[in-house]
């Protein structure tokens, strides 16, 4: 419930701070003295976006701010602790407009962004004005009128759960499917490649190691030779290394004998000799392996070709062939799944698709019941509203696609409409086809009246809820305001004194000249004021006896009637 607002720099308002309470607070006053500003202040509160053009001339910034009194619990108190804000009994909000642009929003203090501030107030504050006319001739929202009347919002989240989840096994199945369109183009060159890789079995490091052995195959003459000279001068010729060094080794063994203190010993001269001998035998049998081959030349050059063109095919490397055939094998394993995956997805999706029809059928079904009971609790609310022989009805029927399924949304699989009959007579009509401004206001309070012991909302605005009513319509119309009020604080901006009669508290809204500007300001009418002001809407600028005593008389019956 809304207990306080206040207003500073917003159009012609300077500052304005006002109190309201529970029930039924209407608002009144001259064409042009505020009163749509106001509402327009209000709005913002509920996410509205915000001009700078509303900012008061001389001042940089415009503000609005709210206290709202919380009982009890319910979705309003889950939002505001998901948020992370404490469960106390009162909300404050404020909104501040700059010219620099940087606009803020406060909720308790902590500054929030717009989307949470209209998360929140839309749980707060509903303002029934030319806009809410607009929403009810839209045949999309008769659904969700239906389902908050029928409290059937739990069902249709739960749908809505199911509903998306199936969204997504389709768009999962789609993928799939153009995944194997596609894989079913790919494959053959996919195994081609894999063929390939396998023909040619590569082996890590097999190119460096074919390239030392090429290198030896095409210089197997000049290692020959090399070889066999060394041998040769080692050992196979007269006057060889190791002839000479055996002399050398005979003249130590006599310098040892005559001196004593020779310090060579002759192991080590035996370990030269063998190790000179080991080296000859070495290049011997070095030589005896060496042949010159041009079958097994050219099938290493073939080889070597073969992996340069598989190298640059595949990434520059042995190890990216190596890597690219296991991503083909994986590649292939996959595509071949494909059929596996899915025949499953097809049988979630069916599992699915019948659990979403038992719900939607369940869903209907209640439809079905609670239709029944918002059309009779409109159809005697628009008949006491000076319609005596409307006819108001809530039709339903299946959503279906063009091929004749059951189509559904997030919603069900329901298409809701409310049609009406004004007169005796007269065919049923969608709602958007009624003529006449004061059937829609009363079509809207109807409503209004009828969904108020079911609202979660605790503050509703009516703006201008008189359009094309007066007379006895006009206290018929106050007389439901005030009965609706029980159930929830009703804000009622009029100019009709049929209507403002029923107010529980009267609130006057005045435009004035101070120091050469133009200010709205808004007090709340004391018993004598408000007969003041209800005389002036029964008379205009000439106040009589007559009037005033006809102000004190509507106020009188008013309090009877209710």
């Amino acid at each position: 419930m809304l207990t306080e607002l206040r207003i500073a720099n917003f159009a012609i308002i300077d500052e304005l701070s006002v109190s309201f309470d529970e029930g039924l607070n209407v608002i009144t006053g001259e064409t042009g003295a505020g009163k749509s500003i106001i509402v327009e202040a209000v709005a913002l509160l509920l996410g509205d976006r915000a001009s700078t053009e509303v900012i008061r001339s001389s001042e940089e910034t415009a503000q609005v701010e709210a206290v709202f009194k919380l009982d009890g619990s319910g979705p309003l108190r889950q939002i505001l602790a998901e948020m992370g804000f404490d469960q106390e009994d009162e909300l404050y909000i404020r909104r501040v407009i700059s010219r620099s642009g940087r606009n803020r929003v406060y909720i308790n203090d902590t500054s929030v962004t717009l989307g949470m501030l209209a998360d929140i107030a839309e749980n707060l504050i509903n303002i029934c004005g030319q806009h809410e006319h607009q929403a009810i001739l839209n045949s999309a929202n008769h659904i969700d009128i239906l389902d908050e009347f029928g409290g059937l919002l739990s069902f249709r989240q739960e749908f809505r759960d199911d509903f998306l989840r199936y969204r997504e096994l389709l768009a999962r199945m789609d993928q799939l499917r153009e995944r194997k369109a596609r894989g079913e183009e790919r494959d053959d060159f996919l195994r081609f490649q894999l063929r390939e890789l396998e023909v040619a079995d590569v082996k890590p490091g097999e190119d460096a190691a074919l390239s030392e052995e090429r290198l030896r195959l095409s210089q197997a003459q000049k290692l020959q030779e090399l070889a066999g000279s060394a041998y040769e001068c080692l050992y196979d010729r007269e006057g060889s290394l190791l002839e000479e060094f055996s002399r050398i080794m005979a003249a130590i063994t006599e310098i040892r004998k005559i001196d004593m203190k020779f310090d060579l010993l002759q192991e080590h001269c035996d370990n030269i000799y063998y190790q000179l001998e080991d080296l000859a035998h070495t290049l011997r049998d070095y030589n005896a392996k060496l042949t010159h081959d041009p079958e097994r030349l050219a099938v290493v050059d073939d080889r070597l070709e073969l992996l340069a063109r598989l190298k640059r095919k595949y990434g520059g490397s042995i190890q990216q062939i190596l890597n690219r055939r296991s991503e083909i094998a994986q590649e292939i394993g996959a595509l071949t799944s494909l059929d596996d995956e899915i025949k499953l997805l097809e049988k979630e999706i069916e599992a699915t698709r019948e659990q979403l029809r038992k719900k939607a059928d369940h869903l209907s079904s209640l439809r079905s019941e609670r239709a029944k009971v918002l059309a009779q609790a409109v159809e005697v609310e628009i008949r006491s509203l000076n319609m005596p022989q409307a006819a108001f009805v809530v039709a339903i029927a299946k959503s279906l696609a063009e091929d004749g399924r059951e189509n559904w949304n997030e919603k069900g699989g329901d298409q809701v409409e409310f049609y009406l009959r004004s007169n005796l007579g007269e065919d049923l009509k969608p709602l958007n086809r009624i003529a006449s401004g004061g059937e829609l206001s009363r079509i809207i309070l109807a409503m209004k009246k009828a969904l108020a012991a079911v609202a979660r909302i605790g503050t509703i605005i009516f703006d201008e809820v008189d359009s094309g009513i007066g007379g006895a319509t006009a206290q018929t119309v106050g007389k439901k305001l005030r009965e609706a009020a029980k159930h929830q604080q009703v804000l009622c901006i009029t100019h009709l004194p049929q209507i403002a009669c029923f107010g529980q508290r009267h609130y006057r809204v005045e435009k004035k000249i101070q120091l050469g500007r133009t200010i709205a300001s808004m007090e709340c009418l004391d018993d004598d004021r408000r007969v003041d002001e209800m005389a002036r809407m029964l008379g205009g600028a000439n106040i009589t006896e007559k009037t005033l005593a006809h102000a004190r008389e509507m106020l009188q019956t008013a309090r009877l009637m209710t």
